[in-house]
Protein backbone atom coordinates (compact mmCIF):
# COMPACT_ATOMS: atom_id res chain seq x y z
CA UNK A 1 0.00 0.00 0.00
CA UNK A 2 1.09 3.56 -0.97
CA UNK A 3 0.16 5.21 2.13
CA UNK A 4 -0.06 3.82 5.45
CA UNK A 5 -3.03 3.09 7.12
CA UNK A 6 -2.99 3.92 10.86
CA UNK A 7 -6.62 5.37 11.67
CA UNK A 8 -10.41 3.65 11.47
CA UNK A 9 -13.06 5.84 12.03
CA UNK A 10 -16.36 4.18 12.93
CA UNK A 11 -19.37 6.02 12.89
CA UNK A 12 -22.22 4.39 15.15
CA UNK A 13 -24.88 6.52 14.04
CA UNK A 14 -26.12 8.89 11.38
CA UNK A 15 -28.22 10.70 14.40
CA UNK A 16 -27.53 13.44 16.93
CA UNK A 17 -29.32 15.76 18.86
CA UNK A 18 -28.19 18.73 17.98
CA UNK A 19 -28.01 20.67 14.38
CA UNK A 20 -24.98 22.53 13.93
CA UNK A 21 -25.03 24.19 11.05
CA UNK A 22 -21.82 23.95 9.46
CA UNK A 23 -22.76 20.02 10.23
CA UNK A 24 -26.46 18.87 10.24
CA UNK A 25 -28.47 22.37 9.31
CA UNK A 26 -32.50 22.12 11.18
CA UNK A 27 -34.09 22.98 7.63
CA UNK A 28 -32.30 19.68 5.93
CA UNK A 29 -32.33 17.17 9.28
CA UNK A 30 -35.69 17.59 10.28
CA UNK A 31 -38.14 15.63 11.59
CA UNK A 32 -38.99 13.82 8.44
CA UNK A 33 -35.11 13.54 8.04
CA UNK A 34 -34.78 9.50 6.76
CA UNK A 35 -32.27 8.42 8.85
CA UNK A 36 -31.09 4.62 8.34
CA UNK A 37 -33.81 2.00 9.07
CA UNK A 38 -31.95 -0.42 11.59
CA UNK A 39 -31.49 -3.44 9.61
CA UNK A 40 -28.98 -1.18 7.77
CA UNK A 41 -26.81 -0.62 10.57
CA UNK A 42 -24.09 -2.86 11.14
CA UNK A 43 -24.16 -4.45 14.66
CA UNK A 44 -21.34 -4.10 17.41
CA UNK A 45 -19.93 -7.69 16.48
CA UNK A 46 -19.99 -6.42 12.68
CA UNK A 47 -17.90 -3.26 13.12
CA UNK A 48 -15.73 -5.45 15.45
CA UNK A 49 -15.21 -7.73 13.10
CA UNK A 50 -14.28 -5.04 10.04
CA UNK A 51 -12.14 -3.16 12.56
CA UNK A 52 -10.34 -6.35 13.12
CA UNK A 53 -9.47 -6.24 9.05
CA UNK A 54 -8.55 -3.27 9.05
CA UNK A 55 -5.95 -3.33 11.90
CA UNK A 56 -4.43 -7.14 10.31
CA UNK A 57 -3.35 -4.30 7.63
CA UNK A 58 -1.50 -1.65 9.91
CA UNK A 59 -4.82 0.02 11.82
CA UNK A 60 -3.45 0.87 15.14
CA UNK A 61 -6.24 4.01 16.39
CA UNK A 62 -10.15 2.97 16.91
CA UNK A 63 -12.27 6.58 16.78
CA UNK A 64 -15.84 6.22 17.28
CA UNK A 65 -17.65 8.92 15.57
CA UNK A 66 -21.85 9.36 14.72
CA UNK A 67 -23.83 11.24 14.25
CA UNK A 68 -23.81 11.40 17.71
CA UNK A 69 -22.34 8.27 18.85
CA UNK A 70 -24.01 8.40 22.73
CA UNK A 71 -27.07 7.94 20.96
CA UNK A 72 -26.14 4.18 20.47
CA UNK A 73 -27.03 2.06 22.67
CA UNK A 74 -24.90 -0.55 23.89
CA UNK A 75 -21.63 1.37 22.96
CA UNK A 76 -19.34 0.28 26.05
CA UNK A 77 -20.02 -4.04 24.82
CA UNK A 78 -18.41 -2.28 21.39
CA UNK A 79 -15.37 -0.92 22.97
CA UNK A 80 -14.79 -3.88 24.83
CA UNK A 81 -14.76 -5.82 21.92
CA UNK A 82 -12.54 -3.17 19.80
CA UNK A 83 -10.20 -3.52 22.62
CA UNK A 84 -9.61 -7.49 22.20
CA UNK A 85 -7.80 -6.57 18.93
CA UNK A 86 -4.90 -7.21 18.41
CA UNK A 87 -2.34 -4.03 17.21
CA UNK A 88 -5.17 -1.46 19.06
CA UNK A 89 -3.35 0.62 20.67
CA UNK A 90 -6.10 3.42 21.05
CA UNK A 91 -9.63 3.52 21.32
CA UNK A 92 -11.20 7.17 21.09
CA UNK A 93 -14.50 8.97 20.94
CA UNK A 94 -15.66 11.87 19.40
CA UNK A 95 -18.92 13.40 20.97
CA UNK A 96 -21.03 16.72 21.68
CA UNK A 97 -20.73 15.92 25.35
CA UNK A 98 -24.00 16.21 26.14
CA UNK A 99 -24.56 13.12 27.54
CA UNK A 100 -20.88 11.86 28.36
CA UNK A 101 -21.01 13.16 32.14
CA UNK A 102 -23.66 10.53 32.83
CA UNK A 103 -21.75 7.91 30.44
CA UNK A 104 -17.63 8.73 31.00
CA UNK A 105 -17.24 5.86 33.96
CA UNK A 106 -19.45 3.11 31.66
CA UNK A 107 -17.08 4.13 28.86
CA UNK A 108 -13.58 4.26 30.51
CA UNK A 109 -14.01 0.92 32.43
CA UNK A 110 -15.04 -0.76 28.74
CA UNK A 111 -11.90 0.23 27.79
CA UNK A 112 -12.08 3.75 26.09
CA UNK A 113 -8.94 5.72 26.10
CA UNK A 114 -9.84 9.57 25.22
CA UNK A 115 -12.60 11.49 24.08
CA UNK A 116 -13.01 14.45 21.50
CA UNK A 117 -15.55 16.93 22.56
CA UNK A 118 -16.89 19.37 20.19
CA UNK A 119 -17.23 23.23 22.37
CA UNK A 120 -17.48 25.73 19.80
CA UNK A 121 -18.38 28.54 22.35
CA UNK A 122 -18.71 29.34 25.81
CA UNK A 123 -21.48 31.83 25.50
CA UNK A 124 -24.92 30.62 25.89
CA UNK A 125 -26.65 32.50 23.35
CA UNK A 126 -23.59 31.67 20.47
CA UNK A 127 -23.64 28.39 21.67
CA UNK A 128 -27.50 27.92 21.58
CA UNK A 129 -27.15 29.65 17.55
CA UNK A 130 -24.53 27.40 16.62
CA UNK A 131 -26.00 24.14 17.80
CA UNK A 132 -29.30 24.79 16.49
CA UNK A 133 -31.24 23.29 19.28
CA UNK A 134 -31.22 26.26 22.09
CA UNK A 135 -29.08 24.19 24.23
CA UNK A 136 -26.69 25.67 26.86
CA UNK A 137 -22.86 24.79 27.12
CA UNK A 138 -23.58 23.91 30.61
CA UNK A 139 -23.80 19.98 30.31
CA UNK A 140 -21.51 19.66 27.54
CA UNK A 141 -18.56 21.56 30.37
CA UNK A 142 -20.21 18.84 33.28
CA UNK A 143 -19.22 16.37 30.54
CA UNK A 144 -15.53 17.76 29.77
CA UNK A 145 -14.81 17.45 33.57
CA UNK A 146 -16.32 14.32 34.47
CA UNK A 147 -14.45 12.34 31.33
CA UNK A 148 -11.17 14.42 33.12
CA UNK A 149 -12.71 13.05 36.37
CA UNK A 150 -12.57 9.48 35.17
CA UNK A 151 -8.91 9.74 33.52
CA UNK A 152 -9.82 9.97 30.21
CA UNK A 153 -7.93 11.72 27.73
CA UNK A 154 -9.68 15.11 26.61
CA UNK A 155 -9.32 17.23 23.86
CA UNK A 156 -11.55 19.80 22.70
CA UNK A 157 -12.29 20.80 18.81
CA UNK A 158 -13.62 24.22 18.52
CA UNK A 159 -14.94 25.22 14.32
CA UNK A 160 -15.14 28.83 13.92
CA UNK A 161 -16.86 30.69 11.51
CA UNK A 162 -16.21 34.29 10.64
CA UNK A 163 -19.00 36.31 12.42
CA UNK A 164 -19.96 34.12 14.23
CA UNK A 165 -18.24 32.64 16.76
CA UNK A 166 -14.46 34.54 16.74
CA UNK A 167 -14.96 36.36 19.70
CA UNK A 168 -15.25 32.86 21.96
CA UNK A 169 -11.29 32.24 20.80
CA UNK A 170 -9.72 33.25 23.78
CA UNK A 171 -12.58 32.16 26.03
CA UNK A 172 -11.57 28.94 24.66
CA UNK A 173 -8.49 29.15 24.88
CA UNK A 174 -8.89 29.95 28.68
CA UNK A 175 -11.12 27.46 29.15
CA UNK A 176 -8.80 24.53 27.91
CA UNK A 177 -5.83 26.29 29.48
CA UNK A 178 -7.34 26.19 33.20
CA UNK A 179 -8.36 22.47 32.69
CA UNK A 180 -4.76 21.47 31.11
CA UNK A 181 -6.79 20.32 27.93
CA UNK A 182 -5.82 19.99 24.17
CA UNK A 183 -7.91 22.50 21.97
CA UNK A 184 -7.77 21.83 18.52
CA UNK A 185 -9.31 24.81 16.54
CA UNK A 186 -10.81 23.88 13.42
CA UNK A 187 -11.59 25.35 9.86
CA UNK A 188 -14.96 25.82 8.58
CA UNK A 189 -15.21 23.21 5.89
CA UNK A 190 -17.28 21.95 3.04
CA UNK A 191 -17.97 18.91 4.21
CA UNK A 192 -21.13 17.38 2.57
CA UNK A 193 -23.65 19.75 0.86
CA UNK A 194 -26.10 21.40 2.75
CA UNK A 195 -24.25 23.59 5.05
CA UNK A 196 -23.81 26.80 2.95
CA UNK A 197 -20.00 26.45 3.32
CA UNK A 198 -18.90 29.88 1.49
CA UNK A 199 -14.96 30.46 1.48
CA UNK A 200 -15.18 33.88 3.00
CA UNK A 201 -16.78 32.25 5.91
CA UNK A 202 -13.33 30.93 6.89
CA UNK A 203 -11.55 31.56 9.72
CA UNK A 204 -7.76 30.72 7.99
CA UNK A 205 -5.30 29.08 11.22
CA UNK A 206 -2.95 31.47 10.65
CA UNK A 207 -5.34 34.41 11.96
CA UNK A 208 -6.82 32.60 15.55
CA UNK A 209 -2.86 31.78 15.78
CA UNK A 210 -1.96 35.59 15.82
CA UNK A 211 -5.01 36.17 17.86
CA UNK A 212 -3.82 33.68 20.36
CA UNK A 213 -0.32 35.17 20.71
CA UNK A 214 -1.10 38.74 21.52
CA UNK A 215 -2.05 37.15 24.68
CA UNK A 216 -0.39 33.56 25.32
CA UNK A 217 3.74 32.76 24.32
CA UNK A 218 3.02 29.69 21.74
CA UNK A 219 5.63 27.27 20.65
CA UNK A 220 5.69 25.08 17.58
CA UNK A 221 5.42 21.45 18.89
CA UNK A 222 7.48 18.88 16.99
CA UNK A 223 4.75 17.37 14.20
CA UNK A 224 3.97 13.84 14.05
CA UNK A 225 3.86 11.74 10.89
CA UNK A 226 -0.04 11.89 9.48
CA UNK A 227 -1.25 13.58 12.32
CA UNK A 228 -4.26 16.00 10.94
CA UNK A 229 -3.40 19.34 13.55
CA UNK A 230 -0.92 21.36 13.51
CA UNK A 231 0.59 21.64 17.23
CA UNK A 232 1.68 24.63 19.75
CA UNK A 233 2.46 24.62 23.41
CA UNK A 234 2.04 26.85 26.14
CA UNK A 235 6.01 27.98 26.74
CA UNK A 236 5.12 27.94 30.63
CA UNK A 237 2.82 24.69 30.21
CA UNK A 238 4.59 22.39 27.82
CA UNK A 239 1.81 19.34 28.44
CA UNK A 240 -1.09 22.01 27.18
CA UNK A 241 -1.27 22.25 23.34
CA UNK A 242 -3.48 23.95 21.40
CA UNK A 243 -3.61 22.83 17.72
CA UNK A 244 -5.00 23.51 14.10
CA UNK A 245 -6.73 21.62 11.72
CA UNK A 246 -5.95 23.48 8.44
CA UNK A 247 -8.36 21.61 5.77
CA UNK A 248 -9.07 24.81 3.73
CA UNK A 249 -5.72 27.07 4.16
CA UNK A 250 -3.22 24.50 4.52
CA UNK A 251 -3.80 20.94 3.30
CA UNK A 252 -2.32 17.76 4.60
CA UNK A 253 -3.99 15.25 2.21
CA UNK A 254 -0.39 13.49 1.11
CA UNK A 255 -0.36 12.46 4.59
CA UNK A 256 -3.53 11.34 5.17
CA UNK A 257 -3.51 7.47 7.06
CA UNK A 258 -7.41 7.44 8.07
CA UNK A 259 -10.41 5.34 6.63
CA UNK A 260 -13.80 5.88 7.51
CA UNK A 261 -16.75 3.34 7.99
CA UNK A 262 -19.98 4.62 7.96
CA UNK A 263 -22.88 3.23 10.13
CA UNK A 264 -24.29 1.01 7.19
CA UNK A 265 -20.69 -0.65 6.79
CA UNK A 266 -19.18 1.99 3.72
CA UNK A 267 -15.86 2.56 3.43
CA UNK A 268 -14.50 5.95 2.56
CA UNK A 269 -11.08 7.01 2.01
CA UNK A 270 -11.50 10.28 2.53
CA UNK A 271 -14.04 12.52 4.46
CA UNK A 272 -14.65 14.45 1.08
CA UNK A 273 -15.08 11.47 -0.94
CA UNK A 274 -17.83 11.18 -3.92
CA UNK A 275 -19.04 7.55 -2.52
CA UNK A 276 -18.02 4.58 -0.37
CA UNK A 277 -17.32 1.05 -1.07
CA UNK A 278 -19.55 -1.67 0.28
CA UNK A 279 -18.41 -3.36 2.83
CA UNK A 280 -21.60 -4.69 3.90
CA UNK A 281 -22.96 -6.68 1.48
CA UNK A 282 -19.64 -8.69 1.79
CA UNK A 283 -19.64 -9.19 4.99
CA UNK A 284 -23.18 -10.29 4.82
CA UNK A 285 -22.73 -12.82 1.67
CA UNK A 286 -20.01 -14.50 4.16
CA UNK A 287 -17.18 -13.21 2.47
CA UNK A 288 -14.25 -15.35 4.46
CA UNK A 289 -11.26 -12.66 6.53
CA UNK A 290 -9.34 -13.01 3.91
CA UNK A 291 -11.78 -11.82 1.18
CA UNK A 292 -12.66 -8.60 3.12
CA UNK A 293 -8.43 -8.01 3.90
CA UNK A 294 -8.22 -8.19 0.32
CA UNK A 295 -11.38 -5.71 -1.13
CA UNK A 296 -9.90 -3.19 1.25
CA UNK A 297 -5.90 -3.35 0.72
CA UNK A 298 -7.29 -3.30 -3.10
CA UNK A 299 -9.10 0.37 -2.22
CA UNK A 300 -6.67 1.87 -0.21
CA UNK A 301 -3.83 0.81 -2.40
CA UNK A 302 -5.71 2.68 -5.59
CA UNK A 303 -6.35 5.63 -3.26
CA UNK A 304 -5.80 9.02 -4.94
CA UNK A 305 -7.81 11.46 -2.92
CA UNK A 306 -6.82 15.23 -2.69
CA UNK A 307 -9.86 16.70 -2.39
CA UNK A 308 -8.14 19.46 -0.31
CA UNK A 309 -5.44 20.01 -2.29
CA UNK A 310 -7.92 20.51 -5.84
CA UNK A 311 -10.95 22.72 -3.12
CA UNK A 312 -10.11 26.03 -5.55
CA UNK A 313 -10.13 24.34 -8.96
CA UNK A 314 -13.47 22.97 -8.15
CA UNK A 315 -14.84 25.46 -6.09
CA UNK A 316 -16.46 23.11 -3.61
CA UNK A 317 -18.79 21.63 -6.16
CA UNK A 318 -18.29 18.15 -5.82
CA UNK A 319 -20.85 15.98 -3.90
CA UNK A 320 -19.58 14.40 -0.97
CA UNK A 321 -21.05 12.86 1.81
CA UNK A 322 -23.01 14.52 4.75
CA UNK A 323 -20.38 14.61 8.05
CA UNK A 324 -23.51 12.79 10.25
CA UNK A 325 -23.31 10.10 8.01
CA UNK A 326 -19.10 9.64 7.62
CA UNK A 327 -18.04 11.09 10.68
CA UNK A 328 -15.67 13.24 11.76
Amino acid sequence: MSRPLRDLRISVTDRCNFRCRYCMPAEVFGDDYPYMPKPEILTHEEMAKLARVFCGLGVEKLRITGGEPLLRRGLPDLIGMLGEIPGVRDIAMTTNGTALARNANNLKKAGLHRVTISLDALDPEIFSQMNGVGATPERVIDGVDSALEHGLGVKINSVIQKGVNEGQILPLAEFARERGVTLRFIEFMDTGNTNGWKLDQVVPSVKVLEALREHYDLHASEAKLGETARRYHHADAADTEIGFISSVSQPFCSDCNRARLSADGQVFTCLFATHGHDLKSLLRSGASDEELTNFVSSLWSARDDRYSELRSEIGGTQAKPEMSYIGG
